[in-house]
């Protein structure tokens, strides 16, 4: 997908999902496409040539997460999203800074197997409703040379056949999914030892399950279960014998390494250099561990060493009280393209609601479906909701479009709560939505434990 996405392109995708933010949408569609650009340099170049990191700036709810995790998607490269701010525990007994890489690089072999387990599906399930035949008709026992003539055996053994390829049709068909076959499967048990350690176990960096297999000889068991069941189980044990794991983690670990994104959310909550006592005595030392994350280091995962000199990190944050250039130097160097997103206007409110792929109304008027309930709302209607949106929200704590979630919720709820018993058509009107929400939208107090 990213050999084919211009940057105008990669913004005309992210528009079918965020409304909005162009400026931000702008900056990331660039930098997506450098990734691409870097791939063609000569490789005395290519490795010189460093991602340009984003910070994001702007209230919570105006779209900075879903830009980022879109992004990802579109480019089918490992995303992670990390709050910056729990790196902050009291005492540092957290997650250390490195946790995000390393997540990063199990996601990425899991999404690279998946892949490879796709590819090799159809002869997987070849394979497997072979082993299930065996399952279903066992080989006939071994006779004696002289038990059988020549044109006896081979009787014998054509009647296998069409056995076979008869139980082979009714498999297809689905006939046999419910009848019990027995099955020796591997025995999942793992023994229980228990681990203190004051820096917590993910600093070991090891794969407890792979240490205990090589320790304890691992065990079968004879299980019953449907033929359904049994054909899904053999499907997964062939598909594993055709999947190179070794290849697998090496292209999981360039992916991490040239195409990963990690999204840093919350960046605010550690800028600031306060010089009291308290649990905020350790921003500063967070900011300086993230450094060399994001500047480019070696981290050891289980899988190898990654290098993070080419992963894109792209952070986010209100920043309402701090602001980036609270930040330490060295770490604002490391963020060189700033993007500001605006809060949401009631136009902006009114098309969330209606024009993205998943607009929250498409949402709710898919739910109520599948009770048979269909449900319109008027053009006037959706303005109201969109309007009441956007006066709570400059009224008390902005939350962006997350405030339409709570605002519909509340609008739908005698709707869903006494469905399928309602009429199977509902429109929803302007007058409608005035008498569900006008008594919360006023009274101040109650509009703030509800709305």
């Amino acid at each position: 997908m990213i050999d084919t996405l211009t940057p105008k392109q990669t913004v005309k995708e992210l528009d079918k999902y965020i409304i909005s933010q162009d400026e931000a949408k702008k900056s990331v569609a660039i930098a997506l496409r450098n990734r691409w650009r870097r791939q063609k340099l000569p490789p005395e170049l290519r490795d010189e040539v460093a991602p340009k990191n984003i910070i994001m700036i702007g209230p919570t709810g105006v779209g900075k997460t879903e830009i980022a995790r879109r992004l990802a998607r579109l480019a089918q490269a490992p995303f992670i999203k990390v709050e910056a701010s729990k790196f902050t525990e009291v005492g540092y007994v957290g997650r250390d800074v490195e946790s995000m890489v390393r997540d990063l690089t199990d996601l990425a072999v899991n999404m690279l197997k998946g892949e490879r387990t796709e590819a090799v599906k159809d002869k997987a399930e070849e394979l497997a409703e072979e082993r299930l035949l065996d399952l279903l008709l066992p080989s006939a026992p071994a006779k004696a040379p002289t038990a059988l003539t020549q044109p006896e055996a081979a009787e014998e053994k054509a009647q296998r056949e069409r056995t076979r390829e008869k139980l082979r049709k009714q498999l297809k068909e689905g006939k046999l999914d419910k009848r019990l076959v027995e099955l020796e499967t591997r025995d999942r048990f793992v023994p229980m030892i228990e681990i203190f350690s004051g820096s917590g176990i993910e600093e070991m960096d090891i794969n407890m399950h792979d240490m205990f297999g090589k320790m304890f000889p691992q065990r079968m068991k004879l299980r019953k279960v449907t033929v359904g069941e049994a054909r899904r189980i053999l499907a997964q044990e062939e598909a594993q014998k055709l999947i190179n794991m070794d290849e697998v983690i090496r292209e999981a670990i360039f992916r991490v390494e040239n195409s990963g994104i990690i999204f840093l959310d919350e960046l605010d909550k550690i800028a600031g250099r306060e010089k009291g006592a308290g649990p905020d005595v350790s921003r500063e030392g967070v900011q300086r561990d993230i450094l060399p994350i994001v500047e480019g280091t070696t981290v050891a995962t289980k899988y190898g060493m990654v290098k993070t000199d080419h992963v894109l990190f792209i952070a986010a944050g209100a920043f309402h009280i701090s602001k980036p250039s609270d930040l330490i130097p060295e770490l604002q160097g490391r963020f060189p393209i700033r993007v500001e997103l605006s809060s949401l206007s009631k136009e902006d409110f009114e098309k969330i609601l209606t024009q993205p792929r998943n607009a929250l109304i498409k949402q709710y008027s898919a739910l109520l479906q599948t009770e048979g309930i269909q449900i319109e709302f008027t053009d006037e209607a959706i303005g109201e909701i969109a309007g009441m949106a956007w006066a709570v929200n400059a009224r008390m704590e902005n939350i962006g479009a997350r405030r339409l979630y709570t605002i519909m919720e509340k609008l739908i709820e005698d709707i869903s709560f006494n469905a399928p018993d309602v009429p199977k058509k509902v429109t929803i009107d302007a007058k409608y939505v005035k008498n569900r929400l006008s008594n919360i939208i006023k009274d101040q107090d109650l509009s703030r434990y509800i709305l």
